[in-house]
């Protein structure tokens, strides 16, 4: 479609129409926020109970068909499930994280009229406007997170297949994003903004100058040279060397191990891991024959969040058939660090050396090194609507006259919104150790800041995962003792522990 002095009708009628959809957005939105404040507030702080009281679907959300359709309530679903699952209902976080991969896959295959309404909607309105599209490691951790709650109820089979799926979605994240920088290109093709003007702006001298100033360059991002959460791929590591059965199984241990430890060069702990399943595979060690031993899986701190950053930015429209400069607003979405929790983990035996944990992977690189393949599509769809919006500001003063001009510019105003909608329960990062079970399977837990957290009583089993996770420092940490393969439910402890509590069976 060019875009030329006069709209066609029908695109005028439904830009007058959805004049009227900022307020309805916003008041969603603003419900939104104040949801997540909320459960911000409980998380923080370690009560996962409340943090997913505020995330409760009402009755219509409940999953898909007559109640709602199966990709509403997405992101509402993510925070549901992990909140359920720090708080130890496993049963609860997996049915929620199932609810919300359903959700994924229907934004994944949606129909052809459903994506270019949606497409529509977001370039004259704003980009929330749409149904929460969860990034590709957001979809890699839930997998993780339901394998290690099937690990917690002792589901090896279960534990298994939702590893085997976070390691799938990790080796086809090349094609999915291939894919979707074509399916973005095919929608500035046949979105309402004329291809060659928002191309010619985005590639303009003065355009990528104002961008790099203001927001940028993602070329220049702390990022992954692969497309891979390595806390996930490490996982399934480690289940596939506790839990496999036969060489095939060993293999692919090794192969997740040699990845992760390629990414982290400086960690002693994936390397030695790697050697180990080197070691197996080649027949140099036989899994019966080594001690029992204790991972120490550490996620700390709060990972990144979405800011907008606004900026005005000069503009190349076609009006009257010719080539005019205007200046528009764009809007656009970037990840800012939150915090980690100071320090270390240090894990003691009564006799024999500690073994301290190790930084394996950042979260804010994950995400960055997704969105670098994603920033593209972004930046495509806020110079398509600048535009759009642009040359209806310049129709409706040419037609209404001064009311038309004063409001297309509040209509513009109100939905140039950048899209802040994230996951906010990730960690800012993940930590590792391991050691041999002591003969008494006793075990110190410090803080290297903070100091003693508790004791620990590793069950007697072949291959442990003591799984601890820390948003801040006003939170307690919450341990889980799983049994790497699958025969045992595993334990639920809270440390700091309060004075009434008891070490509980999962």
């Amino acid at each position: 479609m060019m875009l030329n002095s006069r709209l066609p009708s029908r695109f005028l009628n439904l830009s007058i129409a959805m004049i009227l959809l900022p307020g309805i957005v916003g008041c969603s939105a603003f419900q939104q926020r104040d949801r997540m404040a909320t459960f911000n507030n409980a998380y923080d702080r370690g009560n996962y109970q409340s943090a997913a009281n505020a995330m409760a679907l009402p009755p219509k959300k409940e999953g898909s068909g007559q109640n709602g359709r199966s990709g509403d309530g997405v992101l509402e679903l993510l925070h549901l499930g992990e909140a359920y699952r720090l708080a130890g209902d496993y049963d609860a976080a997996i049915s929620a994280f199932d609810r919300a991969e359903s959700g994924m896959k229907y934004l994944d295959t949606q129909t052809v009229a459903s994506s270019a309404m949606g497409k529509v909607v977001s370039v004259l309105v704003n980009e929330s406007s749409r149904d929460y599209r969860a990034l590709m490691s957001e979809a890699i951790l839930v997998n993780t997170y339901k394998g290690l709650s099937f690990l917690a109820k002792g589901n090896s089979d279960f534990a298994r297949i939702e590893f085997n799926r976070a390691d799938d979605r990790t080796r086809r994240a090349v094609d999915y994003f291939a894919e979707d920088i074509r399916t973005q290109r095919e929608a500035a093709q046949s979105g309402p903004a004329n291809v060659a003007s928002v191309r010619r702006n985005a590639e303009s001298r003065e355009f990528r100058a104002v961008l790099e100033d203001r927001y940028g360059d993602p070329a220049g991002w702390a990022v992954y040279a692969d497309y891979i959460v390595p806390a996930s791929t490490y996982l399934h590591g480690l289940y596939f060397l506790a839990a496999g059965n036969g060489q095939s199984d060993i293999d692919r241990a090794v192969s997740s191990f040699e990845r992760v430890a390629r990414m982290t060069p400086g960690n002693p702990t994936l390397a030695t891991d790697a050697e180990l399943a080197q070691s197996l595979a080649a027949g140099r060690l036989r899994r019966e024959e080594l001690p029992s031993m204790v991972w120490v899986l550490y996620e700390n701190g709060l990972g990144p969040v979405l800011e907008e950053v606004r900026f005005d930015v000069p503009l190349i429209v076609t009006l009257r058939d010719r080539p005019s400069l205007i200046f528009a607003t764009i809007t656009l979405p970037r990840y800012k660090d939150r915090r980690a929790v100071p320090g270390n983990l240090i894990v003691s035996p009564g006799d024999g050396p500690s073994a301290t944990t190790g930084t394996m992977a950042r979260m804010g690189w994950v995400i960055r090194t997704e969105m670098q393949a994603r920033f593209p599509g972004i930046l495509t769809r806020a110079i398509s609507a600048a535009v759009v919006k642009g040359v209806m500001q310049y129709q409706a003063t040419e037609q209404l006259g001064a009311v038309g001009q004063i409001g297309s510019i509040i209509y513009t105003l109100a939905t140039t919104q950048a899209d802040l909608r994230s996951w906010q329960a990730l960690p800012d990062h993940w930590e590792v150790a391991r050691l041999e079970r002591p003969a008494d399977g006793n075990l110190t837990l410090e803080d290297s800041q903070q100091g003693l957290l508790g004791q620990i009583k590793v069950p007697d089993q072949p291959f442990t995962l003591i799984y601890v996770k820390r948003p801040t420092t006003a939170s307690p940490a919450t341990v889980m003792l799983l049994d790497l393969q699958g025969s045992n439910p595993g334990q639920y402890l809270v440390l700091p522990a309060s004075s009434n509590q008891t070490s509980a069976s999962l």
